[in-house]
């Protein structure tokens, strides 16, 4: 692994280059939370960044207790990737962005959300109108296609066409998930449960039932986007980034808490840039518990939220941001978040992934490069 896992203490190490961006106050979360009762270990990702108290980005192990305010509030959020029937090379993109439509409010279709809801396990909970939306925030739905292939073998197996584009949804439990959390919270504060109590196996249930549902809602989106394109598609990956399940690492069973995590034991998963980069599809290689059975879920943050318009809105009105250096269109009418969500306000993806290559975790299938890229057609929702 060369010089890519670095120690930052006997219990805390992360995945990155000597020039990777990595901010001290993310290493400083990540040092505090390894210090946590019943904490084994903590590894942050190479888009590693500071969260609310915890660190994004970052997978953490612990023995006899979890901890439910490690994952937040997005319980479930993930990447799921579609194979569309849509010819690249024949897209247009006012009528794709036209086409697109608006899926901010609630399905019209009850039927097909009621379906999606049995195919997936949801049960009613009160937030099903927030099924086949995307939230605000980093969540985003984007057309992309294949620009550079590194292992054809690979692509054919998972079924990608080069040749048509690719639908990536990132999106999560919504509403239900803060729900979820700000119970726990309002009840046990952020101390942790002790396994294999009563009060352990509620949340854990309603933990599960939150992963139902953020399945269940990328399947709607990406439902409700392929109908408006009039498109056909095919799910190829849903993978969880925010989620804690019980694990064994170097022969201890314990708790895995992932936030802003992907999982390298489950297959091939697709590493997305900012809205004007690429993403990188890719395969882990081995199974590493000194970084936590994890990978890096996104490009990871390097600029605050309530920086970002300060930064940026002397430099480019939000219509230029609409635009992308890789000739991409971005939807999002919000004036806020077109800003906060600016590709100079994360890191370059490719310092992310060549991290993860230099610690000899994944190797690269192939590049994406977004087409467009849909955030909100109103106000910044849920």
């Amino acid at each position: 692994m060369g010089n890519f896992v670095k120690k930052l203490s006997d219990r805390a190490c992360v995945v990155a280059s000597d020039t990777t961006w990595m901010e001290d106050a993310a290493m400083a979360q990540l040092i505090t939370t390894s210090q946590l009762e019943g904490m084994q270990r903590v590894a942050g990702m190479p888009d590693l960044h500071p969260g609310r108290g915890y660190p994004v980005g970052a997978a953490f192990f612990s023995v006899q207790r979890f901890y439910p305010a490690l994952v937040g509030n997005d319980i479930g959020c993930g990447m799921a990737l579609w194979q569309t029937d849509v010819q690249a090379s024949t897209v247009r993109l006012d009528k794709l962005e036209k086409r697109v439509g608006n899926i901010d409010g609630p399905m019209d279709d009850a039927d097909a959300r009621a379906q999606a809801m049995s195919d997936t396990g949801v049960q009613p909970s009160g937030h099903e109108a927030s099924l086949g939306t995307i939230g605000g925030g980093n969540h985003f739905a984007e057309f992309q296609q294949v620009d550079m292939v590194h292992a054809p073998e690979a692509l054919a197996a998972l079924g990608i066409d080069r040749q048509r584009l690719l639908l990536l949804v990132h999106s999560g439990s919504r509403g239900l998930g803060e729900r979820v959390l700000r119970q726990h919270v309002d009840a046990f504060g952020h101390r942790g449960l002790e396994a294999d109590t009563p009060e352990a196996a509620a949340c854990l249930a309603q933990h599960d039932a939150a992963l139902r549902y953020a399945r269940c809602n990328r399947q709607l989106v990406a439902q409700r986007l392929l109908g408006n394109v009039r498109a056909e598609g095919r799910c190829l990956l849903d993978v969880h980034h925010n989620f804690v399940a019980p694990s064994v690492i170097d022969g201890q069973a314990g708790w895995l808490h992932r936030k802003g995590a992907t999982p390298s034991d489950a297959g091939p998963v697709l590493i997305p840039g900012s809205r004007g980069d690429h993403s990188h599809l890719v395969r882990p290689t081995r199974l590493c518990h000194e970084t936590l059975l994890s990978l890096a879920h996104g490009a990871g943050r390097k600029w605050i939220r309530s920086a970002c318009k300060d930064r940026l809105f002397k430099l480019m009105t939000p219509t230029q941001m609409g635009r992308t250096a890789l000739g991409s269109r971005v939807i999002c009418n919000d004036r806020q978040l077109i800003y906060e969500e600016a590709p100079q306000a994360y890191k370059g993806i490719d310092s992310v992934v060549q991290s993860l290559v230099g610690a000899g975790l994944i190797e690269l299938l192939a590049r994406t490069k977004p087409v467009l890229t849909y955030k909100t057609r109103g106000e910044c929702c849920e």
